[in-house]
């Protein structure tokens, strides 16, 4: 080995030892691009899976679902869930235009999670005040967990003559808190079905 070739030799090998050493060190301070920050926001039926979902719904019937949070925004998120019901022609959710619904939130959960973190809650709602008059279908209270909410203004839904039924949908908003809680774009719902007890 030439006294040219064994300089090259000893100057990459203190360039690999001083790149090992130093590991460590560039590990906590460089920072290398993370994958897709996100949350989730799930519903699930009665039998904690996807399926079962309550749909006809007989006054004062007790349902159950499991709504579900999870973080992946690479760090301790503070969110909000605002759960809100509409008829079929009340204000939902613009996916599109990243706006919430301008419904007022029946019940409101707020919780803080970890990163990769999963929240999960049983809800338990019953409808306990409906009516029907000719052609449309009143409602005017819910329980939801135990908290009874009169609905103000009271919701009225039209015989639906192409699906056979009274549309109500039960639907939860995913806030985020910045400096203040803003919609994160995220909703999930379900339809329910007002019928008469047999």
């Amino acid at each position: 080995m030439s006294f040219e070739d064994f300089k090259v030799f000893y100057v990459l090998s203190l360039l690999g030892l001083g790149s090992i050493i130093l590991a460590p060190t560039l590990a906590l301070t460089v920072r290398l691009p993370s994958g897709e920050r996100f949350s989730e926001l799930w519903i699930l039926g009665s039998g904690h899976m996807a399926e079962d979902y309550p749909f006809n719904v007989r006054l004062n019937e007790t349902c159950k679902i499991y709504l579900g949070i999870g973080n992946h925004m690479n760090g301790l998120q503070y969110y909000r869930v605002l759960v809100k019901f509409r008829n079929g022609t009340e204000s939902s959710p613009d996916a599109l235009n990243a706006t919430p619904s301008t419904l007022d939130p029946l019940v409101e959960y707020r919780l803080f999670l970890s990163n990769d973190d999963v929240w999960e809650k049983e809800i338990l709602f019953s409808v306990q005040d409906f009516v029907f008059e000719g052609n449309s279908c009143r409602v005017s209270r819910i329980t939801i967990n135990g908290d009874i909410v009169n609905l103000s203004p009271i919701k009225i839904a039209t015989w639906n003559e192409e699906s056979k039924g009274f549309y109500f949908q039960l639907f939860f908003e995913l806030w985020l808190h910045k400096a203040e809680f803003v919609y994160h774009n995220r909703f999930v719902g379900i339809w329910l079905n007002m019928t008469k007890s047999v």
